[in-house]
């Protein structure tokens, strides 16, 4: 019969942020539970520790931090369930910015008035990795799309440009 003792098992069992993302695990210095993973770990850049907080099939921590020592100076506070809760809202409100950030990199609109009413026109960035380009579309006041062109993902959509494709007839652009 197998040894099943803790001493018997290795460590990094226990600290392979892709395991079973199911489990609640709530050890001193590895929590997981609703799909997130804090884990206590060396701060690289000093005698101290950090915490990292790696959502569930994220390559990447979302958030990394100091973490405080416990009462021997030496070991880390162990993890408990009002610090994970912090932990957890604090990486989430940072996964949040970033998603808004990189929604406001990627999508502009203007709104324009013009003799055939009110239009808007966007401009939606698609970053793919070998061909990224843009697609820049008019759309009316009912949200029905009246025109659609590709153009550079470097194209920067203002007012007077988004003015000069309607008066143009939407055709293509430069």
């Amino acid at each position: 019969m197998p040894d099943s003792s803790p001493a018997a098992i290795p460590e990094d069992t226990f600290q392979d942020p892709s395991a079973d993302s199911a489990e609640v695990v709530q050890e001193p210095r590895l929590w997981r539970k609703d799909g997130w993973t804090a884990r206590v770990i060396k701060n690289e850049d000093d005698d101290g520790w950090a915490v990292e907080m790696i959502k569930d099939g994220e390559p990447e921590p979302a958030l990394v931090g100091p973490w405080t020592m416990g009462r021997d100076k030496k070991n880390p506070k162990p993890l408990d369930t009002s610090a994970f809760n912090t932990l957890v809202k604090t990486a989430s409100e940072v996964l949040r910015r970033h998603e808004q950030q990189l929604h406001a990199l990627l999508h502009k609109r203007v709104g324009l008035s013009t003799g055939d009413g009110d239009i808007d026109v966007t401009l939606d960035i698609v970053p793919d990795e070998y061909e990224p380009y843009a697609l820049l579309t008019a759309l009316d006041a009912f949200g029905e799309q009246i025109a659609q062109v590709r153009v550079a993902p470097s194209f920067k959509l203002n007012k007077a440009r988004a003015q000069a494709w309607a008066e143009g007839g939407f055709g293509r652009i430069d």
